[in-house]
């Protein structure tokens, strides 16, 4: 038994080396694509004045959950700020933005299809399984193969890392939606499409969007790690100071990716209940919107009948 052994990781290099020969033009042009979305949102974060990026932070933060989370995002803000994070900050955002609209396109078509299909579900499970299971630093030596050093590795292995929450829980709010309201649905005529937009989508966002939130989580841990195969932000500015035992650096780094993580947590949980965001400047004109749209007028009582 001492020469048994299956070269899976000899297979794993031939087909990477297959691939980044074979498709070299379309790993150049995807790595052309992300490269300039993460630059350009950076450079527009970082283009405005500070003041106007924390009172739009803050304002978010108080159209979609409350004036006290707004005053918290401040404070956030400005000590990361303080700290002289901003540059990579911003950076570090606009990484995790980019690579997490380019998870939420793939995860929820993926999640739909295999909510109306068991078979493709059945398929995609281990796949999903496999993914998350995998260590993170597994990711980049392929993504740094295919894209060399950079931040589009970094957004590569990002996605991949990120993807799976988000396909299981659209596929768990579809297959959530009572059967009886999308029987309904198909009783009054309706197509599937509309069905889906109509009926499924509505009332699966809540789960969708907890997906969504975790996808989030996910890549702004990923993007940390992402530091290591070149990726401007926090990440490098970690990875720098583990190089070199800075602990200042580090803790100042590392406060700053939590503040981060915080905000965009809050925020995107926010989305998935804005009707149960009271201290929401959404919430509060709904409440001052609802006492006119429920007024209906009190029916006059009818006259009781004369005794004969």
């Amino acid at each position: 038994m001492g020469g048994f052994r299956i070269p899976i990781g000899e297979w794993a290099e031939a087909g990477v080396a297959w691939i980044r020969d074979t498709l070299g033009w379309l790993l150049s042009g995807v790595s052309a694509v992300v490269g300039w979305f993460v630059d350009a949102l950076a450079n527009g974060l970082l283009s405005l004045p500070i003041v106007a990026v924390i009172v739009i932070f803050a304002a978010l933060a108080w159209v979609l959950r409350s004036w006290r989370f707004a005053i918290g995002t401040v404070v956030g803000f400005v000590l990361i700020l303080g700290v002289g994070q901003w540059v990579t900050s911003m950076q570090t955002l606009a990484l995790v933005l980019v690579a997490a609209i380019i998870a939420v396109v793939i995860a929820v078509p993926l999640g739909i299809a295999a909510a109306r299909n068991d078979t493709f579900s059945a398929i995609l499970r281990p796949v999903l399984d496999l993914m998350q299971s995998m260590p993170a630093f597994v990711y980049l030596i392929p993504a740094i193969v295919f894209f060399s050093i950079g931040v589009v590795p970094g957004v590569v292995a990002t996605v991949i890392f990120a993807l799976p929450p988000g396909v299981r829980l659209t596929e768990l709010g579809i297959r959530g939606v009572d059967s009886e309201t999308v029987e309904a649905g198909h009783a009054f005529g309706a197509t599937p499409g509309q069905i889906l937009r109509g009926v499924q989508l509505p009332l699966a966002m809540p789960s969708i969007m907890a997906g969504v939130n975790q996808l989030i989580m996910l890549a702004l841990s990923m993007a940390v790690i992402a530091g290591i195969a070149g990726a401007d932000g926090l990440g490098k500015e970690i990875v720098q100071a583990m190089s070199t035992v800075d602990i200042a650096k580090g803790v100042e780094a590392g406060l700053s990716v939590v503040i981060l993580a915080v905000y965009l947590d809050r925020l995107t949980g926010a989305l998935g209940a804005l009707k149960t965001q009271r201290g929401s400047l959404l919430g509060a004109i709904a409440r001052r919107r609802a006492p006119k749209d429920a007024r209906v007028s009190t029916p006059t009582p009818a006259p009781e009948p004369v005794g004969v």
